[in-house]
């Protein structure tokens, strides 16, 4: 079994380890529920070997989704947090580089880490919600 994800509290910001074998986003949104961290940001650098992207289609108002498979770094991760019906709500973009340093990107759905993910999460004091445009078909920040 594998460790959990590491962090320590630096005043209002979380530095986070994301071990090997672990999901980013998942383990993210969970580390954001157990702490109740409900408004902030995320940055980070890492490496996976295997991630899915995708690319908001605006016609058809649909996610299109891109499993990505072999050694990609992490260059960077950038995201915000929010809430939408009370529960953390992630939005994050990634670009990945491969071997040959050319880059792939999008918003972040899932990814595994190969080797190593480390982020800051800076927490925001309050709260944010989303909520679903119809006419974007998006869930937008409620501001």
């Amino acid at each position: 079994m594998l460790a959990p994800m590491r962090y320590k509290k630096c005043g209002t910001k979380f530095i986070i380890r994301v071990d090997q074998g672990e999901e980013i986003v998942a383990t993210i949104k969970q580390f954001c529920e157990t702490t109740g961290i409900k408004l902030g940001s995320i940055t980070g650098i890492g490496a996976t070997n295997k991630a899915t992207i995708g690319l908001f289609d605006v016609a058809t108002k649909q996610y299109r989704s891109t499993e990505l498979t072999g050694d990609y770094e992490i260059a960077p991760l950038l995201g915000t947090i929010s809430t939408k019906n009370g529960e953390p709500y992630l939005h994050i973009h990634v670009n990945l580089c491969d071997a040959r340093h050319r880059a792939v990107g999008g918003h972040l759905n899932a990814a595994a880490v190969s080797a190593t993910f480390e982020g800051i999460i800076d927490v925001i004091d309050g709260e944010i919600t989303r909520e679903f445009d119809e006419r974007t078909g998006l869930n937008l920040l409620k501001l």
